[in-house]
């Protein structure tokens, strides 16, 4: 058995390729990466990688998260410039008992020390945008619509698992700020014995409920992927309503050793890409649509 999920439509051509690579005997960190890397170098999209959109000072700073499953091994960064491939900085970091969540300078200097490509991350389209809109920057950022976070979650077939993140965070963020996608238990967690899950959002409410963690641990109590995936958001959500807020803008996936997947969102239409055995392909969730359904791209089309 292989799996590999992924958080919106952009991750749909290199779920593909990663679904080939997990078909012909490859592993799953490897799968995970290739998948990541191929939304990171395309500027098309704005919330991850090159060409992601700059925060309140002008730079595209980069977070990131990878965990290894099977030794319960994480490696993570945070407020990062420059390093052309976050995901790889973070994979490379995993395996280290110390040391192995970096922010800023220190995790760009490991990126050097480990021989990463570096490079300046800004693009002409982000940059114009970003002259365009930071005059007027809203009191409330919100999450992107139709794509944020791109979190991947694969299982191979030597029964190894992994959880890996990568994005470059709110449009005209603060300097400094930090959402849910380094932080292992909010923005990802792998535990190969039970599963595998990562969120998608606005980091600030999906670390208030550490929904990567409470996800994993509800199939480790025998939860299928969807069930656990929608009892975790609906935890969260329900108390957010009890406190007088809204329910976000949040979405997450997960995967169990079993190959099954299993999505939640609290958006009108969550899309996710998956492949295994039975092919790769798209399917997605809603807030009042909780059992996922194969859809088409023609269908997505609105949907970056």
């Amino acid at each position: 058995m292989y799996q590999i999920i992924g958080t919106w439509k952009m991750s749909l051509d290199g779920i593909r390729e990663a679904a080939e690579l997990l078909r012909d005997g490859g592993s799953a960190g490897d799968a995970a990466e290739h998948a990541i890397i191929r939304v990171e170098d395309n500027p098309a999209y704005s919330s991850v990688g090159y060409g992601g959109l700059p925060d309140r000072d002008g730079h595209v700073v980069t977070d990131c998260g990878f965990m290894d499953g099977n030794s319960l091994r994480a490696g993570a960064a945070m407020s990062v410039e420059n390093v052309a491939n976050p995901i790889r900085l973070a994979r490379k970091l995993c395996g280290r008992e110390t040391n192995w969540l970096l922010a800023g300078r220190g995790a760009e200097q490991a990126a050097v020390t480990f021989g990463l490509p570096m490079k300046d991350m800004r693009t002409e389209a982000c940059m114009r945008k970003w002259q365009a809109e930071r005059a007027k920057i809203p009191e409330k950022l919100t999450a992107y619509t139709g794509h944020d976070t791109v979190c991947v979650l694969a299982l191979d077939q030597a029964g190894r698992m992994v959880a890996g993140t990568s994005t470059s965070g709110l449009f005209l963020k603060d300097p400094g700020r930090v959402g849910d996608s380094p932080v292992i238990g909010s923005g990802f967690y792998c535990d190969a014995r039970f599963g595998a899950a990562a969120a998608t959002g606005l980091g600030e409410d999906i670390m208030r409920g550490c929904l990567s963690y409470e996800i994993v641990s509800l199939m480790r109590r025998g939860a299928s992927p969807t069930e656990a995936c929608g009892e975790a958001l609906r935890f969260l959500s329900s108390r957010k309503l009890e406190l007088g807020e809204d329910a976000g803008s949040i979405s997450v996936i997960a995967l169990n050793p079993r190959g099954e997947t299993g999505a939640a969102t609290t958006l009108e239409i969550f899309p996710f890409a998956a492949g295994g055995p039975q092919g790769a392909g798209l399917q997605a969730v809603g807030k009042d649509a909780p059992q996922p359904r194969p859809v088409t791209e023609a269908e997505m089309s609105e949907q970056p």
